[in-house]
């Protein structure tokens, strides 16, 4: 078995610097009023990754710190964990640490291995359950009782369970896309039509990739026709000359001339022969170009028909690059994207169609799925009352009744379950409140309104007695479960835990001694006050040292033959039940 074995406590509260001894079975721990016994409650926490509060850190300190010693079952999941998150063991046992700063950090130790916090959470799902006064108010809730019969109805309800909450996640899904789809038609649709007003407009003009390039190209050529062609006739003229003027000199006739000076004498000297061939390739040079200007001109068009063509085709097409792009290339990217985006709307209403039958279908499975875990938890509720009520018998209680109301409210938009359609949620449709009947007569009432804070102790620590038989855990952490209860009653509690401790490891902080009494040891947190530094200690009580406490909690006094006798006798009281 599991047991926590060791814990170290540093700077936290009152508490300096205190080391608790625990031992399996049953351990109580108790001290006067403020002398630190909920910090024993709070280191643990935070070894099993509570939260981390700076306030907890002892004024002047830097940092409050809690150690661990922790002895695993060899092969048990939490030794399995541990190893994967890296944590290696010490003969068997986990060394687990957390430091909390003055200044609110925190950080966690596992194995000698920094390791997120919430890997000390998901260990002590499995380690330990801790119960204190804040626990019982979360018994009062109802979705608590829920969660506390759905862990005692076990794979009854975990299997249907799991399948709900997949469907539950996949309707809810589906409900916010149908939603989102049917909300926006409207403006689904005027995008639709504004894409399609768009794309009509561009495939009405039909534009080419680069025509609007080459437009406005052509469009500067005719446009500047005659001044093109009586350039071209001049540049002409002037290398090929005019035929209508014999006398006029032109740059062919010239440069042949100085062709054929230098072809005579070429052959006297290389370097102007070299010059010669370079002038001779101006002379072809000069005649292509010059040919090449009389074809342009016979070429020129100036139909200004074709013109007025051309702009007007222009003007079409920069009346599209005036919406959908900066010029025609933009413009047939924006369709071909417009056109997908389309094809999308236009899908959507197939797609409403689809998603309004999955949800249906949906809604029907989780009727179904609802029905199953109403009628594991009603099959549940009825064993889970029965176990609880026969513990509250042995707790004082003996004639007090526990039932579960399990019910269901009517909701017009909900699923149908048992022939109604009621209100679902993520864990189903139903709505679980545990009931008490304290005495024969009294009628069942919601235990938030029915039942004392004594009364409330004894029934949760029933409800933690029957998942040990059922779901046990190592070890039990109860923080003052005696609250309000004294007297016979709690004898009654003191023995109970006394039972409980057979299987488990029960760790209780109680001001009770008839609890006390019945413990395997007791510890006493006890502070002393040097004048300046509030110290805590913790010392195992034994012999004589125990009955002085006992006799403390039962008188206020220590030696009161009164309260010893009293001390003495809960003690052979416990040993007897022993």
């Amino acid at each position: 078995m599991s047991v926590l074995e060791e814990m170290r406590i540093r700077s936290l509260g009152v508490i300096d610097d205190a080391v608790v001894e625990l031992s399996p079975g049953f351990t109580a721990v108790t001290g006067e009023t403020g002398a630190g016994k909920t910090m024993v409650v709070t280191s643990l926490g935070l070894l099993l990754g509570g939260r981390a509060d700076p306030a907890l850190v002892r004024i002047g300190a830097k940092a409050a710190v809690v150690e661990g010693r922790i002895a695993l079952r060899p092969g048990s999941s939490a030794v399995l964990r541990a190893e994967e998150a890296g944590a290696e063991l010490d003969e068997g046992a986990l060394l687990v640490s957390r430091t909390v700063s003055a200044e609110g950090r925190s950080r966690a130790f596992l194995g000698g291995r920094s390791v997120p916090v919430g890997v000390l959470a998901e260990l002590a799902d499995e380690l330990v359950a801790v119960h204190g006064q804040t626990d019982q108010q979360g018994l009062l809730r109802p979705a608590r009782q829920r969660e506390a019969l759905d862990r005692y109805a076990g794979d009854a309800v975990a299997g249907p369970l799991a399948k709900y909450a997949e469907a539950y996640r996949r309707l809810r899904a589906v409900a916010g896309e149908l939603e989102e789809l049917t909300t926006r038609a409207r403006e689904r649709a005027q995008e639709a039509d504004l894409l399609r007003f768009g794309l009509d407009e561009i495939a009405a003009v039909e534009p080419l990739p680069g025509e609007d390039a080459e437009l406005a190209a052509e469009a500067g050529r005719l446009g500047h026709a005659e001044a093109l062609a009586s350039a071209a006739a001049v540049a002409h003229a002037a290398l090929a000359g005019n035929p209508e003027d014999p006398e006029s000199v032109d740059a062919t006739t010239l440069v042949a001339g100085a062709h054929r000076a230098l072809e005579a004498v070429r052959s006297h000297d290389p370097a102007l022969a070299a010059l010669a061939e370079r002038i001779g390739e101006v002379a072809i040079l000069l005649g292509d170009v010059a040919g090449e200007l009389a074809g342009y001109a016979d070429d020129l068009d100036a139909d200004p028909l074709r013109l007025a063509a051309v702009e007007e085709r222009r003007a079409a097409l920069t009346a599209l690059t005036r919406k959908y792009g900066e010029d025609i290339a933009a413009v047939l990217a924006w369709a071909q994207e417009g056109s997908a985006r389309l094809t999308e709307l236009d899908g959507d209403d197939g797609r409403i169609e689809e998603l309004t039958a999955e949800r249906d279908g949906l809604r029907s499975e989780l009727s179904v799925l609802a029905q199953e875990l109403t009628d594991a938890r009603t099959e549940a509720a009825a064993r889970f009352a029965e176990a609880v009520t026969a513990e509250l018998a042995s707790l004082a209680m003996p004639h007090a009744r526990v039932s579960f109301a399990v019910g269901q409210s009517e909701d017009p938009d909900g699923v149908e379950v048992g022939g109604r359609t009621v209100a679902y949620g993520p864990t189903g449709a139903d709505e679980v409140e545990l009931l008490l009947a304290p005495h024969p007569g009294a009628p069942a009432r919601p235990i938030a309104k029915g039942a004392s804070g004594g009364e409330l102790s004894r029934v949760m620590l029933a409800v933690e007695v029957v998942f040990a038989g059922t779901d046990p855990v190592p070890t039990y952490l109860f923080d003052e479960v005696d609250a309000g209860v004294g007297g016979k009653a709690a004898v009654e509690i003191g023995r109970r835990l006394a039972k409980l401790a057979k299987s488990a490891q029960v760790v209780v902080v109680t001001h009770l001694p008839q609890v006390a009494a019945f413990a395997d040891r007791q510890l006493l947190v006890e502070k002393t006050n040097d004048g300046t530094v509030t110290r805590s200690g913790v010392t195992v009580l034994e012999g004589e040292d125990r009955v002085r406490e006992l006799s403390r909690m039962l008188a206020g006094q220590e030696d009161s033959e009164t309260a010893r006798a009293h001390a003495e006798e809960l003690l052979a009281t416990a040993r007897a039940d022993g």
